[in-house]
């Protein structure tokens, strides 16, 4: 038995933070022990949210960097840009042509965009097609995705029915692999953790940045003499996803004793994440000091995911009628 491939992707709209970590790249870098791993940079997706080219750039470059540095290894999973392999665009578009309009309406991004009254672009309404494309063109199994995204694994598995019904069997239809659910990584002001809130901790900010962004984090007024409720506190969260349980259960115990202030506990937040990332933050100076190795990493990757996405286009070219 073949082992299974698996597709995932993370959008450069920003530098990595904690949320995506513990989110999407620490349980890519599990499951490519299990299978063949696909893993894209998506700039194209990126380019419904992020208008200014030179960080564009950056973005990705970034992304490549943190995920290499975290312990993507390009001998056991393929690190490429989304742009590198031209089939997702290409087959996106014979996509569309089988999507229907209400489906589209009925996905999560295009309703949200509505709801907040915002004008949303053609790519925000069409990216699930896109989505489905960057599946469909690796003939992936496995779909690792938070609950939040598996709207669009079944957009994908709509699709390929669809066109599997019409021109015969050249789609694999991919299964979502729901990710354990974490409890949601608060951001400095309380809510989940995102870059369009502008309220994330970055994976390898400088000390003094990192220490300035933990310090920062909102809490209310209670007094440092008084008890404080360690279930309602991101402070404890956070430490939770960085320290050994030990010092978690301490942590809690000195919340509800009362005597130590919010300052203190955001110090040994601080040092639990700094400490943390040490290893990850030093081979990343490595990676950063060497660029042609990260260049020849996402060259070679888009060269294997090409290789098979023309395959794949080549069977469907000829299966919609495009070719002999």
């Amino acid at each position: 038995m073949h082992p299974p491939r698996i597709l995932s992707g993370i959008k450069p709209t920003g530098q990595p933070h904690i949320g995506n970590y513990f989110g999407m790249m620490r349980p890519a870098i599990e499951w490519q022990e299990r299978g063949e791993a696909f893993y894209f940079i998506a700039d194209y997706h990126a380019l419904t949210s992020v208008f200014d080219p030179a960080k564009l750039r950056e973005y990705v470059r970034g992304v490549a960097l943190d995920f290499l540095a975290c312990g993507l290894d390009p001998a056991k999973a393929v690190l490429f840009r989304q742009s590198d392999v031209p089939q997702h665009t290409e087959l996106a578009w014979l996509l569309s042509c089988q999507t229907p309009m209400p489906m589209l309406e009925n996905c999560h991004a295009y309703k949200d965009h509505l709801a907040k009254e915002k004008t949303p672009s053609h790519g925000l309404f069409a990216y699930p097609v896109l989505m489905a494309a960057d599946i469909l063109i690796y003939d992936a199994n496995v779909v690792p995705v938070g609950k939040d995204q598996k709207q669009h694994v079944e957009v994908t598995r709509d699709l390929a029915h669809k066109m599997n019904a019409l021109y015969g069997p050249i789609f694999t239809v991919p299964e979502a692999s729901i990710l354990p659910t974490l409890a949601t990584i608060p951001g400095l002001d309380g809510q989940k953790m995102s870059k369009s809130y502008g309220n994330t901790i970055e994976l390898f900010p400088e000390e003094k940045t990192l220490r300035k962004k933990i310090m920062g984090i909102v809490t209310d007024s209670t007094p440092v003499e008084a008890p404080k409720d360690p279930a309602s506190s991101s402070i404890v969260a956070l430490y939770r996803l960085f320290a050994p349980p030990a010092e978690v259960e301490k942590m809690e115990v000195d919340f509800r004793a009362g005597g130590t202030g919010y300052g203190d506990f955001k110090k040994r937040l601080f040092g639990a994440v700094w400490d943390f990332f040490a290893p990850q933050r030093a081979r990343r100076a490595e990676l950063e000091a060497d660029p042609g190795y990260v260049d020849g990493v996402l060259a070679d990757g888009a060269q294997r995911a090409g290789a098979i996405a023309e395959k794949v286009m080549q069977r469907v070219r000829t299966a919609v009628g495009l070719r002999h």
